[in-house]
């Protein structure tokens, strides 16, 4: 059973709460939004961050990015004198041989060339010899020759002792003469006028052989021969009728037109 105490207390406070609830204004029920709590391996967020984080990923709230841009012209300097040339490189290796190049044009038609001669012969070579000593009597002495060992074609004169070109082109000539004891051995190998060669050998007491030779360029007409040439000594050269000392010797090398 309830003592009476009790029981007048649960009046009493139910009175006073319908009396409260009578006079104040009544409210809504407030309502709790969801909370996604962390879990176990989760550390709870900030709420700076938090709102940072929303902030940076809404598009209206993003923060502009800044790229500096730098004027190169302002860190250019002025243009250098220009430096020493270096030393060269090595040289590389050869290269493939290239493809063989087209053919060049055509040239210009050349000169025509002399007229030639049917019965002409291209070669030329004489070989002629002296018998006899010669002694100098004149300033200059024309030196003649009595033996013919070759003599093709006839193109050296045996009466003038001389060579005449019927072939131009380049010749070889050769001149050999024996010495005359205590006497002076000079001579001239003579081409038209004018002597391209000399002989000389000093006064000996003994005698010897003494060769000159020679390759001359020449023009159809022109003459080759020997002289010999008068000093303050005596000048002379050595022969004998039994045997030849003195030999003059001529041939064609290559013509000038083949």
């Amino acid at each position: 059973k309830m003592s009476p105490v009790f029981l007048l207390l649960l009046v009493f406070t139910g009175n006073v709460g319908a009396t409260l609830e009578k006079g104040l204004p009544r409210r809504e029920p407030r309502r709790l939004s969801c909370v996604r709590c962390c879990g176990p391996a989760e550390q709870p967020v900030s709420i700076v961050s938090s709102r940072y984080t929303r902030m940076s990923s809404d598009p209206s709230y993003s923060v502009p990015k800044v790229q500096p841009t730098i004027d190169i012209t302002i860190l250019k300097g002025e243009k250098g004198e220009m430096g020493e040339r270096g030393y060269p490189g090595a040289v590389g290796k050869a290269g493939e041989r290239g493809l063989r190049g087209f053919n060049g044009r055509k040239g210009q038609k050349g000169q025509p060339g002399p007229q030639g001669h049917s019965c002409k012969q291209l070669y030329a070579a004489f070989s002629v010899g002296r018998r006899k000593p010669l002694h100098s009597s004149d300033y200059f002495q024309h030196v003649t020759f009595d033996t013919e060992f070759v003599n093709l074609y006839k193109h050296f004169n045996m009466f003038s002792g001389k060579f005449f070109c019927y072939v131009a082109g380049i010749y070889y000539f050769s001149l050999n003469v024996h010495t005359w004891n205590f006497k002076e051995t000079y001579l001239h190998l003579m081409k038209n006028e004018k002597e391209v060669a000399i002989l000389y050998a000093q006064p000996s007491d003994r005698s010897i052989m003494q060769s000159q030779s020679l390759m001359l360029d020449l023009q159809e007409g022109e003459e080759v021969w020997v002289r010999m040439f008068k000093r303050e000594r005596e000048n002379a050269i050595y022969s004998e009728e039994s045997d030849v000392y003195i030999i003059f010797n001529g041939h064609l090398i290559k013509p000038a037109v083949e």
